[in-house]
């Protein structure tokens, strides 16, 4: 589905990936770990446009993306959640799920139908302004507003940031249950452990460059992984 091949990208003048393989299939679940800087929200970020592309190849379903506008890149079928100012909180969350849709002549009703099936607290609270909302609630719109278009693919950028420890395996638990309605999923997570033990397969990145690459049952039973990345 998505193939990623020796891709240097960065910002300006300034290069922060170097020669970059990633691939995802179809519904598969990829989690992309690694330490601060390793350039993990930039691999996503690549692929969704907001980039300077540098080099290498980004194709997906067979169509090649590199370069492509954001808005390109949605209408290809990849949704993207980033990890900070996500959602609109002075707006309604009907509001911020219509807004997913922007780009349609009207919001497709069964799609915002399978959005409230997988979070039904977000058509409870359809006529609440979402900054009144916690943070495990704000990151459900997000990923809502992002599913408005049935992506084939959801990229998500560190979706358990600032959550309560409480609220985080509510949080997998949903992105668990995206995936598995036939949602690809390619994530960037620092609580690498749970992704490790939720997805298909993982790539650790240092420095801008790919360390390993596996699935996640077998990186977490890495010794050299757990012990340099994962807190032993």
């Amino acid at each position: 589905m998505l193939i990623v091949e020796d891709l240097d990208a960065g910002y300006g003048d300034l290069q922060v990936l170097d020669s970059i393989d990633i691939e995802v299939t179809e519904e598969e679940y990829v989690v992309i770990v690694g330490p601060n800087g390793a350039g993990k929200s930039t691999v996503m970020k690549s692929i969704f446009g907001l980039t300077t592309h540098m080099g290498g190849d980004i194709s997906f379903q067979g169509r090649e993306i590199s370069g492509l506008r954001p808005e390109a890149v949605i209408k290809e079928g990849i949704g993207y959640v980033p990890q900070r100012n996500n959602v609109f909180p002075s707006m309604t969350v009907m509001e911020n799920l219509e807004m997913g849709a922007y780009i349609l002549d009207e919001v497709p009703q069964d799609a915002l139908e399978a959005v409230f099936e997988r979070f039904p607290i977000l058509e409870e609270r359809k006529s609440q302004k979402v900054g009144t909302m916690s943070g495990g609630q704000q990151q459900m719109v997000a990923m809502g507003r992002a599913l408005m278009l049935d992506p084939d693919l959801l990229m998500l950028d560190e979706p358990s940031a600032g959550l309560a420890p409480d609220l985080v395996d509510e949080m997998f638990d949903r992105v668990d249950l995206i995936n598995e309605m036939g949602t690809a999923v390619l994530i960037v997570e620092q609580n690498a452990k749970e992704a490790l033990r939720r997805c298909d397969r993982g790539y650790v990145l240092v420095q801008g460059e790919n360390r390993y690459e596996d699935t996640g049952e077998a990186l977490l039973g890495n010794e050299q992984v757990r012990r340099d990345f994962l807190g032993g």
